[in-house]
């Protein structure tokens, strides 16, 4: 009888689905000028569900990059004005990692000039200058690294701006969170540790 029931088990597992394989949340912004993706960090756990929460309700789709400056940064999201981020939907506490930094590609979210240094749900930028934008650290939050489309941020901090550095033609946003498993990662030159 124990030959009869380990045969039935051994062909009932070929008949089991396949186990998909695992895959990862990638941060997709589209753009006009086009696509830009990056790694959202595990090490900083709220940052990164903001991030994918308010991409998943299409809260970034209306919005654009506010804010370009070359050699520093692309901004995009909910405007910084003179009382703040007020259309901010919440603020996060800062969650800074000494081994995440603000290097060229970095993502990361704005804030006012808060004392408790709380992020803008709303807003996120990525550091364009080439040599990073070490002055930030420990300052705002980095959450995560683009690996395809620097290319496309370099030119849109190159656009006209305004003099509050608002691109003359508006850079529109439609922002995603995409799952991808570590096959395609690689092939998009990211490999998942």
């Amino acid at each position: 009888m124990p030959t009869f029931v380990l045969l039935i088990a051994y062909i009932l597992s070929f008949s089991a689905p396949p186990k998909p394989p695992k895959t990862y949340p990638v941060g997709q912004i589209k753009t006009s000028m086009g696509e830009i993706l990056f790694w959202l960090y595990d090490e900083t756990p709220t940052h990164k569900a903001s991030f994918v929460k308010l991409a998943n309700q299409n809260y970034w789709d209306t919005l654009t990059f506010n804010r370009v400056i070359k050699n520093f940064v692309a901004q995009g999201g909910c405007p910084d004005t003179p009382a703040g981020f007020a259309d901010s939907p919440y603020l996060l506490k800062p969650e800074f990692r000494p081994t995440i930094r603000h290097v060229y590609g970095a993502v990361g979210a704005g804030r006012d000039g808060n004392p408790e240094m709380l992020s803008a749900g709303c807003q996120f930028y990525i550091v364009q200058n080439k040599k990073g934008e070490h002055r930030l650290d420990d300052k705002y939050t980095v959450f995560g690294q683009v690996f395809k489309g620097m290319d496309v941020v370099d030119a849109i901090v190159a656009v006209k701006t305004d003099s509050t550095n608002t691109p003359l033609s508006p850079i529109k946003l439609d922002v995603n969170v995409i799952n991808l498993t570590a096959g395609e990662l690689k092939k998009l030159g990211y490999a998942v540790k």
